[in-house]
């Protein structure tokens, strides 16, 4: 239920603040004094497209909030907590801000959301029906919608599964018509991917080797240059044939110095030293000797060489910059090979799937077919019921169904179909019903779905459009009937609506120094009386058209209990 709304800036709405009760809310005033304004702003918090246009002139923006209780709705709770709301009571705060940038700002209890989730749970809270409403209902387009919205959980869950298996057959059957009408690219495709895969593969990589092949190499290319130095650094250290290598000379201060060890500890020490330096030495000529040894230069192992770190370099080219980039491609490959060589892609399998999707699409057609001919079969009932209590009880309703193409919402076509005279036959909605005919169709409908759906508020704004006398009386019983089971606020222009409701706002406009203004006020039973009066005289209120207005009021008041 909506129990507050404060609209501020909007249109020519400066600021007001309304309060609502269960039961029916009456919105009056004078064409152009801002009713479907308040309208336009409920359906803004709501989640409705914004405009610009929206924020009154020389402000920066437009505020709207709203304050709904709800309960016993367990479907918007878990919304709710699904979306990350918790601690959660049976209190929403909704608010939206538009400013004159084009920017909008929606909050739900003070938490910033997105447009798409403040449209989510507006859906839970507040039904808006309006004269568009009736423009659905001559458009047969709209008509497999509405039928819808009188199906349960069982026939939503029918629908999904119908949704899930035509999506997989129109995916399938996608699929082979595009690999039958690209056989021949898919074919070279494959030759492609095959050649690229052999030849990474035939390369043999391995991540750590770049390094090593150019270490190589490089000692290859400079071998003359090693072994020259080695030599000479040999030659230097330890030559065997000569008496004054460096090791001999040092061996010789080794032995001097430790002749001379006892003799003082610093002589001792010094004899340590170089004998430690030579045995060092020793081990460093010794291992340059055995370098020198293994030493040769293979002028095939350099050509291996070259041709290896060639064959990485054209690899890295083709598919690098890296070779982990290289062998990523592989990856890659390997992927796009088996997806297009696969089983599940060969024109026969793909044939084969498309079949089996097929006749599980059909089966699952049937039964969404079943439940919609048993929804519009109750339908039906409901509507000419609620239309006799419109004083339509000579016309009949009908849904008419039409063979159709598989679509994402099944495969047959839909439209609604009355009958407004006995003996003549059903005719299209959109081409039989006239103004007022619509108007209680469209009422009767909305009071069938009424009894089905989990909203909080209903709003009408001026659903009683081209009726009068009895006519009108039976809607505002109608609108009542639907207020007792939940909250409504309606817009309405007929004395018999207005005298009905539980509670009347008056809605006015007033302009001084250029600027306009509406404002709301709750009228007292005089005032009703008064405003009923001029409904039905016009401006000139008689002491007639008072009497029949407080007697109007005051009927009602009775036969609804009040």
């Amino acid at each position: 239920m909506l129990q507050e709304i404060s609209i501020k800036n909007f249109a020519i709405i400066e600021e007001i603040h309304l309060s609502f009760e269960n039961g029916m809310t009456i919105l009056t005033g004078e064409t152009g004094a801002g009713k479907s304004i308040i309208i336009d702003a409920m359906s803004l918090l709501l989640g409705g497209r914004a405009s610009t246009d929206f924020v009154r002139h020389g402000t920066e923006k437009s505020e709207i909030e709203g304050l709904f209780f709800f309960d016993k709705n367990p479907e918007l709770l878990i919304k709710l907590s699904n979306l990350g709301f918790t601690d959660l009571t049976n209190e929403l705060i909704l608010r939206r801000e538009i400013f004159a940038n084009g920017r909008s700002v929606c909050r739900i209890n003070g938490q910033m959301v997105n447009l798409t989730t403040l449209r989510e749970i507006g859906e839970f809270l507040v039904d808006i029906h309006g004269q568009h409403d009736s423009q659905e209902l001559m458009n047969a387009k709209y008509h497999l919608h509405l039928l819808d919205e009188f199906g349960d959980e069982k026939f939503e869950k029918i629908k999904q599964d119908y949704k899930e298996k035509f999506n997989e057959f129109k995916n399938l059957r996608q699929q082979l018509s595009t690999r039958q009408k690209n056989e021949q690219e898919f074919a070279q495709r494959i030759e492609i991917l095959q050649f690229q895969a052999e030849e990474i593969e035939a390369a043999d990589i391995h991540l750590t080797e770049d390094e090593g092949l150019s270490a190589r190499r490089e000692k290859l290319n400079n071998m003359k240059n090693i072994a020259d130095a080695l030599s000479t650094a040999y030659l230097a250290l330890d030559d065997e044939d000569g008496d004054f290598s460096s090791l001999n000379n040092i061996r010789t201060t080794m032995s001097e110095l430790d002749a001379i060890g006892e003799f003082d500890s610093e002589y001792q020490e010094l004899a340590d030293k170089t004998a430690e330096s030579y045995y060092v030495l020793e081990d460093i000529a010794s291992r340059m000797n055995r370098l020198l040894g293994d030493l040769e230069f293979n002028p095939t192992e350099l050509l291996q060489i070259e041709d290896r770190i060639m064959t990485l370099n054209t690899l890295r080219k083709k598919y690098g910059p890296e070779l982990s980039d290289v062998l990523n491609y592989l990856e890659k490959v390997q992927l796009e090979l088996a997806d297009l060589t696969g089983a599940e892609n060969n024109s026969e399998q793909l044939e084969k799937a498309v079949k089996i999707a097929q006749v599980a699409l059909i089966e699952v057609s049937k039964r969404l077919n079943d439940a919609r001919h048993q929804i519009a079969r109750a339908l039906e009932k409901d509507i000419k019921h609620e239309l006799a209590d419109l004083y339509m009880e000579k016309a009949d309703f009908s849904v008419h169904f039409e063979p159709g193409k598989f679509s994402s919402s099944g495969n047959e076509h839909i439209e609604f179909f009355i009958q407004t005279n006995p003996g003549e036959s059903f005719k299209p909605l959109a081409k039989t019903a006239s103004g007022g005919e619509l108007s209680r169709l469209m009422l009767a409908i909305k009071s069938s779905f009424s009894r089905h759906e989990n909203k909080t508020s209903i709003v009408f704004d001026e659903v009683d459009t081209g009726v009068s006398g009895r006519v009108a009386q039976a809607i505002a019983n109608k609108i009542y009937k639907i207020a007792r089971s939940g909250q409504v606020l309606a817009i309405s222009h007929l004395p018999q609506v207005v005298a009905i409701a539980d509670t009347q706002f008056y809605i006015e406009k007033a302009s001084t120094n250029d600027v306009t203004t509406s404002t709301v006020r709750k009228l007292e039973f005089d005032e009703r009386v008064n405003e009923v009066a001029k409904m039905l005289a016009g401006d000139d209120v008689t002491k007639e058209a008072l009497a029949q207005a407080k007697r109007l009021l005051s009927k009602s008041s009775k036969e609804s209990g009040n």
